[in-house]
């Protein structure tokens, strides 16, 4: 399918039942000496269940405190953590966060017990009382990456993907950062062709615009 993409300017999307709001929006920076800065985005969905995806380093602990505390959001009042996938600049605050349900790629936690999902199957978890909201597998970036979708928001369905979109405009980049380029360049089509707002790991978020399609205003 025929599809553009477009930036987004604002990191806060409204909705009925959920609305996201981009915490922090990642980066990845080339200091020379073959070394670069990373972070992850850090998102907050919100509605009948508060979802964090992705919890950035352990440098940007305070930062992430803020923001929620800002938003009226203890760390004890989010309900399920998603991590896209296991790599550092994603996964360093799980501590933070005593009463959720957490999910680590294809790890599902739940009060202390490991609880079987057939991701690697290709089956979507569903969350419970989470009116739509679903993680589906999107492989590629590593063996076992993760995309939580969100339905009902203002601009249609949001596809929070960690690092199978680095960033919008990433084709120069993706494929170097890829375990499996193939699996992963299949796990990008499927989010196209689904999300109407994509949120990657490493960028701002960006609209997806299918041919034919008029895009929504918020």
């Amino acid at each position: 399918m025929e599809y553009v993409t477009s930036p987004l300017s604002s990191h806060e999307i409204p909705g009925s039942p959920h609305s996201v709001h981009i915490l922090l929006e990642g980066y990845c920076r080339d200091v020379g000496d073959d070394r670069f800065q990373a972070d992850g985005t850090v998102t907050l969905v919100r509605g009948p269940l508060t979802v964090l995806v992705d919890t950035a380093g352990p440098w940007s602990r305070d930062f992430i405190l803020d923001s929620l505390r800002s938003r009226g959001v203890s760390p004890e009042d989010v309900t399920h953590v998603i991590c896209t996938h296991g790599h550092s600049d994603h996964v360093g605050n799980l501590n933070l966060f005593p009463n959720a349900e957490i999910l680590v790629s294809y790890d599902l936690w739940r009060g202390g017990s490991y609880v079987s999902h057939n991701f690697r199957g290709g089956e979507a978890y569903v969350l419970p009382a989470g009116e739509g909201l679903k993680v589906v597998p999107t492989p590629g970036h590593t063996g076992s990456d993760i995309t939580l979708l969100v339905p009902g928001t203002s601009l249609g369905t949001v596809a929070v993907a960690g690092d199978v979109f680095e960033r919008e405009g990433d084709e120069d980049t993706w494929r170097e950062l890829s375990e499996n380029p193939d699996v992963q360049e299949k796990s990008r089509r499927n989010l196209l062709g689904v999300a109407d707002v994509i949120v990657p790991g490493h960028g701002p978020p960006f609209r997806v615009i299918r041919a034919g399609q008029e895009p929504e205003t918020s």
